[in-house]
């Protein structure tokens, strides 16, 4: 995970590009880290995140684990590391914008989508892989996918595990805007440096009340 701070915005980019960005559990602490600086740090106003390479995220690292184990608790990996970041993603009192810069899968996609405003490259997508591997969606999905996407494209997502492209993403309000790819840092740094010029205060109310 690298972690840098400019314009008052801190900039979270997850730096495992070789296996598109996965999960490891070295990975959590990291990202739990930015986010106390970035919620105690006043020069901080606003957050964005994203992804080193051609992939913004392909969800937990399953290398990392051994999937036949009897023993094998996926329940504890959840509540002591992905649950806790996301609430805390979620509870920021300074807005969160996500740059999208390649698939997005699994708990990489929900991270995705527990931001304030997400954009994305025209050709990243979005994949509810779980099923694949005989899961539930965690990382939040099962909460606002319905609420973003309607419970019909959610349902869709989540028990077919297909890929839905950045386009389609737009259009049925999983994400504020797709953009052109040579476009989407640009694009993203700008809408972070606005955020950031903004009234944070206000924004984290902002966020609280819609929540």
């Amino acid at each position: 995970v690298l972690v840098s701070t400019a314009d008052g915005v801190m900039t979270i980019t997850l730096n495992r590009p070789e296996k598109l960005n996965a999960f490891v559990a070295a990975m959590h602490g990291l990202l739990r880290e930015a986010l106390t600086r970035a919620e105690e740090d006043a020069a901080v106003r606003a957050v964005l995140l994203t992804g080193a390479g051609r992939g913004f995220c392909a969800g937990q690292d399953l290398a990392e684990r051994d999937m036949n184990d009897p023993n094998l608790d996926l329940g504890g990996g959840l509540e002591a590391n992905y649950n806790p970041f996301i609430r805390r993603l979620r509870s920021l009192p300074k807005p969160v914008a996500c740059a999208v810069n390649g698939v997005a899968a699994g708990a990489g996609a929900n991270l995705a989508l527990a931001a304030d405003l997400v954009l994305a490259a025209r050709s990243a997508s979005f994949i509810q892989a779980f099923s694949r591997i005989a899961l539930v969606p965690d990382c939040g999905g099962t909460y606002w996918l319905p609420r973003l996407a309607g419970l019909q494209r959610a349902m869709g997502m989540a028990l077919l595990a297909g890929r839905v492209p950045a386009e389609d993403a737009e259009r049925w309000g999983l994400i504020w805007k797709c953009v052109d790819d040579d476009k989407l840092m640009d694009e993203a740094s700008a809408l972070a440096r606005t955020l950031a010029a903004g009234p944070t205060h206000t924004y984290g109310m902002i966020k609280k009340a819609l929540y």
